[in-house]
């Protein structure tokens, strides 16, 4: 053995240590959702598409059942809307009347920049997910400006005159977690409102989603949801200058009384944001959210966190308090041999993305990191 080799290996058994010092935990809540998914050894890909429980697939194929025979009742969908809204404010960290429904962030996001008068000054965060920054981008025509600055100066980069903060609270390329403290902090000290996109957090992050003016989130990643689900929060004060740019009649005080116009009379609270739903999504949506929601986040997150920061220490990296690992991969090798060695993950902005969630285990650290020694890191 060279002298290379038995330091790498010396590394390796060292942080293997340190990996199983850190082995998560679970209590019986978690172990029974855990057992609620179907087995799918190296799926390291929630920050991309989540994998759905067993009892999510069987509502869903009971309702395309129904669907099929002709017994399906439009008005009888809005229970499975209900009871997801529900849940969501539950991991939210909100009341259910601040809690509006929707099918993509962007289209959420789309609500507040048009919101804004002209000649607003919006502040993001450089490279952050495109449905939060393009939004308002496209909005350049009226005077509306997208100032980008690095995640870790966004708090330090608010001044008077901004308008609106837009950022992920855990950013999709590699999984940092915003100072969202500090960015609300700022906000209001010039009077800026801030609008959090929570898509790669919600279902792992405990999340106080109250404390920003807007928060959006697409349903189908860390929540387990079907695509096409999505939720817009929005404090009680926010409402007043936030135009309902996608109203219908779902949208209306009385949904089933607001079929026609002409008159218009919309819900009071978040509702008057809810765009109209596709049903059997939120029928999926209703049954995943409700078994996170019995969990409790902080379980979550401590789970996932372990398993990402135990990929971490076998390769001599540092904790980051993430479930998201990411890794230089300029030519996709790393991706390439995880791939080989049955690991599903993601190639995001020139690097390789590992996203651990409650179907992952220690199996999982064992395949990823035994895959990327082989590939030349760690």
């Amino acid at each position: 053995m060279t002298s290379s080799v038995a330091s790498s290996s010396a590394r390796s058994s060292s942080a293997r240590s340190s990996s199983q010092a850190a082995a998560p935990s679970s209590g019986p809540a978690l172990d029974a959702l855990r057992a609620s998914f179907a087995p799918v050894p190296g799926y390291l890909n929630a920050a991309t598409l989540g994998l759905p429980p067993a009892p999510v697939v069987a509502a869903l194929r009971g309702a395309l059942d129904d669907w099929q025979a002709g017994r399906s009742d439009a008005a009888a969908f809005d229970e499975d809307v209900r009871r997801a809204r529900t849940a969501y404010a539950r991991i939210a960290g909100v009341a259910a009347s601040d809690v509006a429904v929707g099918s993509q962030a962007s289209v959420l996001v789309g609500t507040v920049a048009s919101s804004l008068p002209d000649g607003a000054e919006v502040l993001t965060v450089h490279g952050d997910f495109a449905s939060v920054v393009f939004p308002f981008l496209v909005h350049a025509d009226r005077g509306v400006t997208v100032r980008q600055v690095p995640l870790e100066a966004l708090a330090s980069e608010v001044r008077p005159g901004t308008s609106v903060v837009a950022y992920s609270l855990v950013q999709s390329a590699d999984g940092r977690v915003a100072d969202a403290a500090a960015v609300r902090e700022a906000a209001r000290a010039v009077g800026a409102r801030t609008v959090c996109d929570a898509t790669q957090a919600a279902g792992w992050l405990p999340l106080d989603a109250g404390a920003d003016d807007v928060t959006v989130c697409s349903a189908y990643k860390w929540l387990c949801s079907p695509r096409g689900t999505a939720f817009l929060t929005v404090r009680p004060g926010a409402r007043e200058w936030l135009r309902p740019t996608s109203a219908g009649w779902y949208a209306g005080q009385d949904v089933w009384s607001s079929t026609y116009g002409p008159n218009m009379t919309l819900a009071s609270d978040a509702r008057r944001f809810d765009v109209s739903p596709a049903w059997h999504a939120w029928v999926g949506t209703a049954v995943a959210l409700e078994l996170l929601a019995a969990v409790g986040t902080e379980e979550i997150r401590a789970w996932d966190v372990a398993l990402a920061d135990g990929l971490r220490a076998r390769l001599g990296l540092a904790p980051a308090g993430s479930a998201i690992v990411s890794l230089p991969d300029p030519d996709g090798a790393l991706r390439r041999a995880l791939g080989v060695a049955g690991c599903a993950v993601a190639g995001r902005a020139g690097m390789v993305r590992m996203s651990f969630h409650v179907w992952n285990d220690e199996a999982d650290v064992d395949r990823a990191a035994d895959a990327l020694r082989a590939a030349g890191r760690g």
